[in-house]
């Protein structure tokens, strides 16, 4: 078989679609991807980017054979078959979707002399992947990791930059310039700051997470629209210089700086103050001489980290490490040992969140990672 086809919205592509993709590579010489493109859906991304997506993600895996072609305006099956394409490939899931498929297939041959049918049932792990389903899941806090495990890395990229886009634009009110509010965007994220490739724990997903703890924050104490401005814009700019090495001036006074120089700051004078005192109450060492009333909710939504299950802590430790990667391991540990020991006796102390409501979700959790963490450093932190 020299070419067959798959279709579908993709709204984003999932590891399941990417499976039955895998399947009709080993059954053709070529795969093409017809994305269809429905007025009636409302799809998170446009169909060109979709198609960008979905290229991205064969070629992460290597697949040089996969072509994406957009479907507007007609039927898949029937435009298959206008290329040349004989049989299109398709996952069934469980007994309804064979009842839907096969429905499908017999009308695109029966009625549109389209291409044929082939069904493939994809692994147990599999079955219950949807792009409804995955979009289903984003909201809550930690959702981001829960998506990660069921969409290929390019769609994952993709999706949290989208939020990320939203929740930025969110911030600004109507009268804010539109161009500074995309350069400034676009700056945040790109290799500089969040988007480095160093930035194995600081960046995108950091992002995510603290944005998304502080939503979750507001929702349960009926936040004023200004408080959450006020942590959101904190949050974006707190880690936005990092590592840099610079004995005179600390990476949150940096970023303080960073802030406080941008158009955006000079937009609201008094705010843009407010907004500098909390990112340098991210830093301990400045932390205790920062008077404002949402330093709590700030430092609990950057250091919620610290109290996540035992899968996602080890995640962020293996980052934390991968960002130090230069620095030898017993050197590494030795320091790591001794920070995480001072947040720990905060965290026994009842110290570490000072927002009672981070405190009562993460305290204790937080002492048994630590805890953890430090038994693990103490060999290496000891030669």
């Amino acid at each position: 078989m020299k070419k067959i086809a798959f279709s579908g919205t993709l709204d984003p592509i999932t590891n399941g679609h990417m499976w039955v993709i895998s399947e009709a590579r080993a059954m053709a010489d070529q795969v093409i991807v017809f994305l269809s493109e429905n007025p009636s859906k409302a799809p998170q991304f446009s169909a060109e980017r979709r198609r960008e997506i979905i290229l991205q993600s064969a070629a992460e895996r290597g697949w040089n054979d996969v072509e994406v072609m957009i479907v507007r305006g007609d039927y898949t099956a029937r435009a298959a078959k206008r290329h040349g394409i004989d049989y299109i490939i398709r996952g069934i899931r469980n007994t309804a979707d064979f009842d839907y498929e096969n429905l499908i297939q017999q009308t695109n041959v029966d009625v549109l002399g389209g291409a044929k049918t082939i069904f493939v049932m994809p692994p147990r792990d599999l079955g219950s992947v949807s792009s409804s389903f995955v979009r289903a899941l984003q909201g809550p806090v930690g959702w981001h990791w829960t998506v990660r495990q069921f969409v290929p890395d390019a769609a994952y990229r993709a999706w949290i930059t989208d939020w990320l886009h939203q929740h930025w634009q969110a911030l600004w009110p109507a009268s804010c310039p539109a161009d500074s509010v995309e350069r400034w965007f676009d700056r945040l994220i790109g290799a500089a700051h969040y988007g480095g490739a160093t930035r194995h724990y600081h960046g995108l997903e950091h992002l995510v997470h603290g944005l998304s703890e502080i939503r979750a924050w507001a929702a349960n104490h009926d936040a004023s629209a200004a408080q959450v401005a006020l942590l959101g814009k904190a949050f974006w700019f707190h880690d936005a210089v990092y590592a840099q090495h610079d004995a005179d001036c600390s990476d949150e006074e940096a970023s303080a700086q960073l802030w406080l120089a941008s158009d955006l700051a000079a937009l609201d004078p008094h705010e843009a103050q407010q907004v500098a005192a909390l990112i340098r109450a991210t830093d301990h060492f400045q932390a205790d001489v920062v008077a404002h009333p949402l330093k709590a909710v700030l430092i609990g939504a950057d250091l919620a980290i610290l109290g996540q299950n035992p899968v996602v802590y080890a995640d962020y430790a293996a980052a934390i490490r991968a960002e130090y990667a230069t620095v030898p391991a017993s050197t590494y540990c030795l320091h790591r040992a001794r920070a995480l020991q001072t947040l720990l006796r905060k965290a026994q102390d009842g110290r570490l969140f000072g927002d009672p409501y981070f405190s009562a979700q993460y305290s204790a959790t937080a002492c048994t990672n630590l805890q953890q963490e430090i038994i693990a450093l103490a060999p290496a932190s000891a030669t």
